[in-house]
Parts: structure tokens; C-alpha cells; sequence
């Protein structure tokens, strides 16, 4: 039967709607994930973090004033609000903890059986080397400090104690733990700081050869 009779008509085969948006969705490529794009920012950030910390780091006198001032404002902060002195004994012990490891030397000579450090004027000169650097130390403490004026913000860490026997405890203990490390340093015979290495005016002591060709 004539296809014009029976009151249909016939359409041409044209491409799909939905599949035309498929085709440009795929030559596009897939959208990237949110998720994806918060580690590369955030990748992105602790890059220029961490080349401002190497700019820094020959700067020993202005990265300590730096935390001078951190430091002073935290400590005005908890005075007038006079509180937070939980956070302020666990920055303490923190503090006591970094303050150890840099005194302390790397190989500690008790438990090691290789070369130690020099304990006499004419042994070879051996630099102190810390098992904290003065660059890790100020970088822990900056942050600890940085940290704990953050929580400042938040009343659940202002736990009500009687904050003098708190500073009798750290006193103690600071003592304590001091005296110990001194104890350490007397017993072993060493400094923890490098005063340079020696110098020597470069002459030589005179060879009897030499004494005897002189007239």
C-alpha cells in the first residue's frame, strides 16, 4: 500500500538530540572533580608556603622577632581574658619538650659507640649538630604558639583550673628536666653551640734539618 494513502509519512533518519550532546561532552573530556581541584589548590598553596620558609630561613634574626611578637600576643590575649590555662601548660610542656631536643645532640654519646664530640682542645674539630635545627625548633614553637592563639577562640578549651598549681607543676618540672639535661652535657663534656672551628696562625715548627743549615 502507498505510504501517502494510509495517512502516514515518512521522516529521514536524523541524529538524536542526546547524542549530539555526547559527542560534544566527550570531545571535551570529563569535567573535573571537586575534589580534585581542592588538592591541587591546596597542593598549590603548601608549595608557595614552603619556598617562603626556605626564603626565609637565613633571616635567624627577623624569623625570632617574628615570634616575639606571636608570642606577646598570645600572652596579652590570656591575660585579659584570663583563661585558657590548660592550653597555656600544654604549650608549656611543648615548649620544654622542643627546648630539650635542642640542646640535645643527634648521636646521643651514652648509647653510641662511633666517634663523639671532641672533648679536648686537640681533638678534630666537630661541629654540635642538634637533633632539633634551630630552624625546625623556631618552626615548631612559632606554630605551637600560632595554634594555641587559635583555641583562645573556642570557650570548650577555657576548662576552669586553679592555674597556680599548674605553674608550680611546670616549674618543677621544668627544673627537673633541666637539671638532668645539664647533668648530660657535664657528664659527656660538650656544649650545645659551635663556637666556630679553630684557626691556626699557619706556621710550622722549625725541623733540625732546617736549624742546622742556618749559620
Amino acid at each position: 500500500m502507498d505510504p501517502a494513502l494510509d495517512g502516514s509519512t515518512a521522516t529521514p533518519n536524523m541524529p538524536s538530540t542526546t547524542t549530539a550532546h555526547s559527542t560534544v561532552d566527550a570531545a571535551d573530556g570529563p569535567s573535573p572533580e571537586p575534589s580534585a581541584a581542592v588538592s591541587r589548590w591546596m597542593f598549590a598553596i603548601s608549595q608557595r608556603f614552603q619556598h617562603f620558609l626556605d626564603k626565609s630561613t637565613p633571616y635567624l634574626l627577623y624569623r625570632w622577632i617574628g615570634f616575639l611578637c606571636i608570642a606577646f600576643a598570645y600572652g596579652v590575649r590570656v591575660y585579659l581574658l584570663q583563661g585558657f590555662y590548660v592550653v597555656s601548660y600544654a604549650l608549656g610542656i611543648y615548649i620544654l619538650n622542643l627546648l630539650i631536643g635542642f640542646l640535645s645532640p643527634q648521636v646521643d654519646p651514652e648509647f653510641s659507640d662511633g666517634p663523639t664530640l671532641p672533648t679536648r682542645s686537640s681533638d678534630e674539630f666537630r661541629p654540635f649538630v642538634r637533633r632539633l635545627p634551630e630552624f625546625k625548633f623556631w618552626y615548631s614553637i612559632t606554630k605551637a604558639f600560632c595554634i594555641a592563639f587559635l583555641l583562645t577562640f573556642f570557650s570548650v578549651f577555657d576548662v576552669p583550673v586553679f592555674w597556680p598549681i599548674l605553674l608550680f607543676y611546670w616549674i618543677v618540672l621544668c627544673m627537673l628536666t633541666l637539671r638532668r639535661q645539664i647533668l648530660h652535657m657535664i657528664k659527656y663534656k660538650y656544649v650545645p653551640f659551635s663556637f666556630g672551628k679553630q684557626r691556626y696562625d699557619g706556621r710550622r715548627a722549625p725541623s733540625s734539618d732546617s736549624e742546622s743549615l742556618d749559620p
